[in-house]
C-alpha cells in the first residue's frame, strides 16, 4: 500500500509542478537537464547493480536475456507514440498550432503501459523480499517525477486544462494499479512465477533503454561536459549507496 501511494503522489507532484510553471523552452534548461541526468544515472545503476543480478540469481530460465532485449526494443516502439516523454523530453509548440486530442490519448496510453509494467515489477520484487527494496523504489519515483512533468507539459499544449488534468490523473494511477493488481494476482497464485519473471525481464530492458537514453542524449552534439559527467557519477554512486544501506 505504501509503495503504491508513493508512486501515485510522485506522479501527481510532477504533473502539478508542470501546471504551476509556464510551459516553455525555459523548463528544459540546464538545471532541469542536470536533474534528468541524475535520475537517469540512478535508474541505470539500479538496473545494473540490482535488477539484472536479481534476474540472474533466480536461476537459469529460458529466454531471460531475450526478454530483456525485447523490453529494450519494446520501449523503442512505445517511444514512437510517446515522443520520448518518459525521458523527460518537453515538447513546446508555436502559438496557433492545432493538435488532435487523439495524439495525447496515444501518448497517455503508451506511457500507461510502461507505468503499469513498472508497478508490476515492484510487486514481484516485493513478493520475494517482503517489500520492494527502497533503492529500487526511489529509482522508480525519481523517474516518475520528470516523466509526469514532461507528459503534462505536452497535454497542456494540446488539450483544454480540465481534460489535461483528467489524463494526468489517469496516468498517475497506472503504476499503483500495476503494483496492486499484480500483488493481488501473485498472492492468489493466479499468475505463475515464470510470468512475473518475464515481466521483470521486460521492465529491466525498458529501464536500460530509458536510463541510457537520458544520459547519452544529455550532451548536445556529444561534446564532453564535465558537469554532467560528475552528476551522472553522483547519481550512480547514490544508487549504489542506497542499494547497500537501504
Amino acid at each position: 500500500m505504501r509503495d503504491g501511494l508513493l508512486l501515485l503522489l510522485s506522479a501527481i507532484a510532477g504533473g502539478m509542478i508542470a501546471f504551476l510553471l509556464p510551459v516553455s523552452a525555459d523548463n528544459a534548461g540546464k538545471r532541469y537537464r542536470l536533474a534528468l541526468v541524475f535520475s537517469g544515472s540512478y535508474l541505470f545503476a539500479i538496473t545494473v547493480t540490482h535488477i539484472l543480478p536479481e534476474l540472474m540469481n533466480e536461476g537459469a530460465r529460458p529466454l531471460t536475456g531475450v526478454l530483456v532485449l525485447t523490453g529494450f526494443f519494446f520501449q523503442q516502439i512505445l517511444e514512437f507514440f510517446t515522443q520520448g516523454v518518459e525521458h523527460g523530453h518537453i515538447h513546446t509548440h508555436h502559438k496557433g498550432a492545432s493538435h488532435q486530442s487523439s495524439t495525447a490519448i496515444l501518448v497517455v496510453a503508451a506511457l500507461g503501459i510502461h507505468a503499469f509494467m513498472e508497478g508490476g515489477m515492484l510487486a514481484k520484487v516485493g513478493a520475494e523480499n517482503g517489500a520492494a527494496p527502497d533503492a529500487l523504489l526511489y529509482g522508480v519515483l525519481m523517474h516518475k517525477l520528470p516523466e509526469t512533468f514532461a507528459l503534462v507539459s505536452v497535454l497542456a499544449c494540446e488539450l483544454p486544462h480540465k481534460k489535461a488534468i483528467l489524463f494526468m490523473a489517469l496516468f498517475s494511477f497506472a503504476s499503483p494499479a500495476g503494483l496492486w493488481i499484480s500483488d493481488f494476482l501473485f498472492d492468489q497464485a493466479i499468475f505463475s512465477e515464470s510470468l512475473f519473471h518475464g515481466l521483470f525481464a521486460l521492465v529491466c530492458g525498458s529501464f536500460l533503454h530509458i536510463s541510457t537514453t537520458i544520459v547519452f542524449e544529455s550532451n548536445a552534439n556529444h561534446h564532453f561536459n564535465a558537469r554532467k559527467l560528475g552528476v551522472a557519477i553522483l547519481g550512480s554512486l547514490t544508487a549504489i549507496a542506497a542499494d547497500l544501506f537501504f
